[in-house]
């Protein structure tokens, strides 16, 4: 098969990556001269590579989101990566951070880090469609992250984190579907955030 059939195959697939099974049934080709092919058009930049045995055509513009996304499903995007596209974490994480019922998994796409953090069944809950993949909710994201933090899988700087964005009524409603440790934890963060708070206003020169 031709380059620029290929391509053409492949933007009638419209996915946002594809593997050597996929592309093994796409070109027909057997699996050693596949990889051959895969050498020369990625060398040409007409395949990209993003991650051992994933590809791209250089025509696709799906985002490394939407590419991970895909990957390992189900998911939906959530704890820090979530709560910095909502302005809640000041920091932007290296590690792309999706919520998942599977195991644990991490991987390399782009260059980016990007990690699927196992959350129990009955937590898989709380998100939405933006930007073409599921995302947490911005209470959710939070919770998620608490979470992971109540069980020592995770930490929380609250120096970095602008609470006051959250919706407190649905952060309470949320937090009543956590585990009961997950809910302590919360309330002792939101009572050492308060402190804080009081404090930096004590200190504060009127």
């Amino acid at each position: 098969m031709k380059a620029i059939e290929l391509i053409k195959s492949l933007v009638r697939f419209n996915k946002p990556f594809y593997s050597i099974a996929d592309l093994e049934k796409i070109t027909g080709m057997s699996r050693k001269s596949l990889y051959v092919t895969i050498k020369r058009l990625t060398d040409r930049k007409v395949l990209e590579k993003l991650s051992a045995g994933i590809y791209r055509p250089f025509t696709a513009k799906a985002s490394i989101e939407k590419a991970a996304a895909s990957l390992y499903m189900p998911n939906y995007l959530s704890f820090e990566s979530a709560l910095s596209r909502y302005g809640i974490l000041n920091l932007v994480p290296y590690t792309i951070t999706f919520a998942t019922t599977r195991k644990t998994k991490k991987i390399t796409l782009e260059k980016r880090d990007i990690e699927f953090r196992q959350i129990k069944k009955d937590l898989f809950w709380g998100y939405e469609i933006k930007g073409g993949i599921y995302t947490a909710k911005p209470e959710k994201a939070f919770l998620d992250l608490l979470y992971l933090a109540s069980r020592g899988l995770a930490s929380m700087d609250l120096e970095e984190l602008d609470i006051k964005k959250l919706s407190m009524p649905a952060l309470k409603k949320f937090s009543k579907r956590f585990p009961g440790y997950t809910q302590k934890y919360l309330t002792a963060l939101l009572s050492l955030y308060r402190k804080r708070k009081e404090e930096q206003q004590l200190k504060t020169p009127y």
